[in-house]
């Protein structure tokens, strides 16, 4: 179309626009942006993203508005530009979505937005007091969905048919509403079985309520109640281990809790994770978090919660209304997230079981995080964060992996992305391995991936393996340890020489041994092990886990020191066969684990003898350390064997009890490890420390650690986007799994063949 003369000249550009920019409000941000800069042309979503044509005389200067001001929740990876010859129409519209093979993805959970806040308690609008209120700003999107794309019809709000003022917002390209796909209002969508003020009597009362949220049921009770937390612990099996507090926001979480910014802008985040952080004394029950200093904390996220603590403020004599919140999951099971199995397997638990009639495709714990080093670590990756991906820098094959036994998640590459799922758990029961085989399943429809290999563990017995093992692709086989380390890689897209340290309970070494003390050296066409912990024995196999004591007197012996057994540790059943054992010269496994170290520690300093949740022995000895110290002369590098037998027998003459013991531990396990790894780092000529396994959630190491490794002149990396637990494995299996197909294929294109 010729342009009148004089005039400026008109331009058209097709966008192609990459990452989560589905179910966040994209199309109608472009839709506005583009009138508001008086262009015209169209939006659409299809099946690689948002496909945008635009037209007019700031054509030019739309990428840069898009990028800038794009909607809290989209997240784009990459705008790809191309001009066009102009067509001259004058409108810009809203287009139906293409279908096809899609290359996008969906986005988060998200917490309820303010806006969504205000409308809740806004007598005049029509979403006063409603429990599922949300838009495109907030709300489910992960946990409701079947598979791509996302519209309402691929997810569980299919069932419900929108009212006329819903179906109007939908359609309302102005409107936030515009596409949310869970939209629903009191007139056409999901309610929950009870009232809100029933609830809130209910727990001021002292009951244990079940209440379905956004991607299962939590156990609900006071969390100032000590009999109502008692009777928890007892109907849910769960003797000590923690409990997380949920309260209404964060002038509540201020009153019973001390917070860094860091903390607090986690707290608030879309995502609303569980943080760990210091507990302020005297204001929740002690049977909370027995014997550890921070507790886990969550601010309301759903609708439903802020109305429930709005009633309870109306109940309650003492502020703020503070909530026990745990995942319910009886038994080490999976969360429950089906009515009927609530209330069939929660009657027994909980006085009152509170459903609602919106369907949750796909269960998901609540992330659990924490800030260590200034900067958040997860401890658990689910609700909030799942399926948001972690971006490998290079295109490779498709590639499930099954992770750990432990902690398991699975996470499958795309392209030159990683997708970790949700926390699954142990797979020691047969509930864990259907939800495993349910979220595998999920997360490629949701994914719409053609798999071409399988990623495991290099243990013969894992059930995860078996897992990988069933798929009917080739399997590539990668070492715990290694895992642990090229997870760290992966997300920081580390080049060249890595050392990772590897300190956790249990991996599988290649030896056949149990490792867990590990100083690796990684590199693009392989990986060798340069050291490790000095192996101590592993009396009793697993027992010696989650029995600490064994693990106190198999480092006495160790150091020569068997006779100091028994009167340093209490008398127990087992114990003096034990020592007598080692007296008579039997020999039990050995294990190089540094969590095998902590176990042995907190025996020989009264922290605790027997476990009841797993790595609570070194939690609660982390949880004693004010000022870490380093004992002269604490530790021995030889052959690049980490020695901490001296320190061992410093703890058996430390005379003013546990925190002086978790003090010197922690100091001087910080400076050896530092100084073994500044040996290694050298020897192999690179300054990057890659730093992971479980024994790096702990806050004081960790931190520690990574300040020692910079003073030593090397750049230490922590996982940020996976949790340096278990949880992580998973990443680091597909990452390298990636990586040696990819060399492979390399290898086999670059050598000659024969005519």
């Amino acid at each position: 179309m010729a342009q009148p003369a004089g005039s400026e000249v008109r331009r058209r550009f097709r966008l192609r626009v990459r990452g989560t920019v589905q179910g966040v409000g994209f199309r109608p941000f472009v839709y506005r942006l583009a009138r508001k800069m008086r262009l015209s042309g169209y939006v659409l979503n299809d099946s690689a993203g948002v496909l945008i044509e635009i037209e007019g005389l700031d054509a030019d200067d739309f990428s840069k508005e898009l990028r800038t001001q794009a909607p809290p929740l989209a997240r784009i990876d990459a705008v790809d530009l191309l001009e066009l010859a102009p067509v001259g129409d004058n409108r810009f519209e809203i287009l139906d979505s293409l279908a096809g093979r899609s290359a996008t993805r969906i986005g988060a959970d998200a917490a309820i937005c303010e806006e969504c806040q205000r409308e809740l308690n806004d007598p005049g609008s029509r979403f006063f007091g409603y429990p599922f209120v949300n838009c495109t700003q907030c709300g489910p999107r992960f946990t409701i969905t079947c598979a791509l794309p996302y519209d309402r019809a691929q997810t569980s709000m299919a069932s419900f048919s929108m009212c006329g003022a819903c179906a109007a917002d939908y359609d309302d390209p102005e409107n936030r509403r515009f596409h949310a796909e869970p939209i629903a209002c009191p007139d056409c969508g999901p309610r929950l079985s009870h009232p809100v003020a029933e609830l809130a009597a209910r727990l001021e009362g002292g009951a244990i309520i079940a209440l379905k949220g956004v991607g299962g049921f939590h156990l609900l009770c006071d969390a100032r109640n000590d009999a109502a937390i008692d009777l928890l612990r007892l109907r849910k099996a769960r003797d000590q281990k923690p409990f997380a507090v949920m309260v209404r926001d964060i002038p509540a979480a201020r009153q019973i809790a001390q917070l860094t910014d860091a903390e607090e802008e986690l707290l608030t985040s879309a995502a609303s994770p569980i943080v760990l952080v210091e507990a302020l004394a005297g204001q929740l029950s002690n049977r909370i978090a027995p014997s550890l200093r921070r507790i886990g904390l969550i601010l309301a996220y759903a609708p439903a919660h802020f109305l429930l603590f709005d009633e309870l403020a109306r109940f309650s004599p003492v502020y703020p209304p503070a909530l026990v919140a745990t995942s319910a999951n009886p038994r080490g099971e999976p969360l429950i997230a089906d009515n009927m199995d609530a209330e069939l397997r929660l009657s027994a638990v909980a006085d009152l079981i509170v459903t609602h009639d919106r369907d949750i495709i796909m269960r998901a714990d609540d992330s659990v995080m924490q800030v260590i080093d200034g900067a958040p670590a997860f401890l658990r990756r689910a609700r909030g964060f799942v399926p948001e991906p972690i971006d490998l820098g290079e295109d490779g094959p498709s590639v499930i992996a099954t992770g750990a036994d432990l902690k398991n998640t699975l996470c499958v590459t795309r392209g030159s992305e990683a997708f970790l799922s949700q926390h699954v758990g142990g797979l020691d029961n047969r509930e864990t391995i259907r939800f495993q085989l349910e979220a595998a399943v999920h997360l490629c429809s949701i994914l719409d991936v053609k798999l071409e290999f399988a990623a495991c563990d290099l243990h013969p017995d894992f059930r995860s393996v078996r897992m990988a093992e069933s798929f009917g692709l080739p399997v590539v086989r990668v070492q715990h340890h290694l895992a642990h380390i090229a997870a760290v890689a992966a997300e920081h897209r580390l080049a060249g020489s890595v050392l990772g340290l590897a300190l956790d309970g249990y991996g599988f070494g290649t030896d056949g041994s149990s490792w867990g003390g590990e100083m690796l050296a990684v590199e693009r066409h392989g990986w060798r092990r340069l050291g490790s912990l000095m192996q101590l024995p592993l009396p009793g196999g697993d027992r010696a886990a989650r029995e600490p004591w064994r693990m106190g007197v198999a480092a006495l012996q160790a150091a020569g020191r068997i006779d100091l057994a028994l009167s340093l540790v209490p008398a127990h059943c087992g114990m003096a066969q034990l020592t007598a054992m080692f007296s008579r010269g039997v020999r039990p496994p050995v294990t190089s684990s540094l969590g095998r170290l902590f176990d042995a520690a907190a025996a020989i300093s009264g922290t605790r003898l027997v476990q009841t949740y797993e790595g609570q022995a070194a939690m609660e000895f982390e949880a004693l350390v004010r000022a870490p110290r380093c004992l002269p002369g604490g530790y021995a590098i030889k052959n690049g064997v980490l020695d901490f037998r001296p320190l061992i027998l410093r703890l058996t003459e430390t005379g003013s009890g546990a925190a002086d013991a978790a003090d010197l531990f922690h100091g001087t396990l910080i400076a050896g490890l530092a100084a073994w790894a500044a040996k290694g780092a050298t020897n192999l000529g690179s300054q990057q420390v890659a730093l992971s396994g479980g024994c790096m959630t702990n806050r004081v190491l960790a931190a520690g650690l990574a300040q020692a490794l910079r003073q030593h002149g090397l750049k230490p990396y922590l996982p940020r986007l996976a949790p340096a637990n278990d949880g992580g494995v998973a990443l680091g299996q597909a990452a390298y799994a990636r990586q040696v197909i990819m060399n492979k294929h390399a290898s086999a294109l670059e050598s000659p063949t024969c005519a």
